[in-house]
């Protein structure tokens, strides 16, 4: 696996031509290619190969299974039922501004400053950004896409009371294994069982787009805990969302500073 930025771009659009033969695949930049009309952007990848040089070959397949699936289905007609909210930071709404061109437009919702509810199409392909042309296709306005991505999230995870318990101070939950149990931050009202089970105080991280941690103490030293370990999440991880600390309140969350 090369590991310089031109050679690893390289390597990774030799291997997407390969997967695509109908498509054309070009370099752009060092880390840039351009997917048919898309653009495919391999920083994260790369830094996180060049971190974990034993697990990137398994995440670089992943990858490019991704990208491969996402362009496929770009032609799938959308559906209602399909919507969905996920957190993203607002790195990533730039940076996928970028991607789409400067006129573009990604909608989202603040959730806490840094951090976003973004309206999602998903598939058992892929997930995908949704877009003004999905949007007229299914005749919503930007509101209701966002109602009806939160309510189909709330169908689609388990009850929070059934997967988070209270946890005793010095200790960390965490939830995994699902691509939307970050989403459940746009669930608020979920949460207050939670909150009250723990004494009034829950305070979640989300390192990654499918890891949620959370903490029933908020004193100093257990804030500094929290946030030591959600960075070193973030460091082993091919997808890092972000690294700031959040507080339930019954109107909604806060950032920890």
């Amino acid at each position: 696996m090369p590991t310089d930025e031109p050679g690893f771009t390289a390597f990774v659009a030799e291997q997407l031509r390969k997967e695509m033969r109908d498509v054309q695949v070009v370099i752009k930049a060092p880390l840039t290619l351009s997917i048919g009309s898309a653009q495919a952007n391999l920083d994260r990848i790369y830094a996180f190969c060049k971190a974990n040089a034993n697990g990137c070959a398994t995440e670089l397949r992943i990858f490019i299974r991704g990208v491969v699936e996402a362009t496929r289905n770009q032609g799938d007609r959308p559906t209602k039922e399909a919507l969905r909210v996920v957190v993203r930071s607002a790195e990533y709404i730039r940076q996928s501004q970028e991607q789409l061109g400067l006129k573009a437009v990604v909608p989202s919702r603040p959730l806490v400053e840094g951090l976003v509810l973004v309206p999602v199409l998903d598939s058992p392909r892929t997930v995908r950004l949704l877009n003004d042309r999905d949007r007229d296709a299914l005749g919503l306005t930007l509101t209701q896409s966002f109602d009806i991505g939160i309510a189909n999230v709330r169908r689609g995870v388990r009850p929070l009371t059934e997967v988070a318990k209270a946890i005793p101070h010095g200790q960390f939950g965490s939830l995994t294994g699902d691509y939307y149990q970050t989403s459940r931050l746009a669930l608020v009202d979920s949460w207050a069982p939670l909150a009250k089970a723990q004494g009034g105080v829950l305070l979640v991280a989300v390192p990654a787009a499918d890891v949620l941690l959370y903490s029933s103490e908020d004193s100093s030293a257990a804030v500094d805990a929290l946030r030591a370990l959600t960075r070193n999440v973030m460091s082993r991880s091919p997808k890092p969302l972000s690294d700031r600390l959040l507080r339930w309140t019954p109107k909604g969350w806060q950032s920890v500073p």
